[in-house]
């Protein structure tokens, strides 16, 4: 019994530290791409907003 729950604590653990492996190399690029990816469209929503009321102090003013 001592054995074979050895092994599947073995397996378990390297069943984790291989899905911890799979995951840092799909999951970190993935997260990091959405990052650049919202602060590119903050940017532009802030521009958009900047120019909108460029816009309307014009038309008031």
């Amino acid at each position: 019994m001592n054995k074979g729950m050895s092994s599947a604590i073995t397996g378990a653990v390297i069943g984790t530290a291989m899905g911890a492996a799979a995951y840092m190399m799909t999951g970190s690029k993935h997260h990091k791409f959405n990052t650049k990816k919202m602060k590119k469209n903050a940017g532009k929503a802030v521009r958009a907003v900047g120019d909108f009321l460029g816009n309307v102090t014009d038309m008031v003013g």
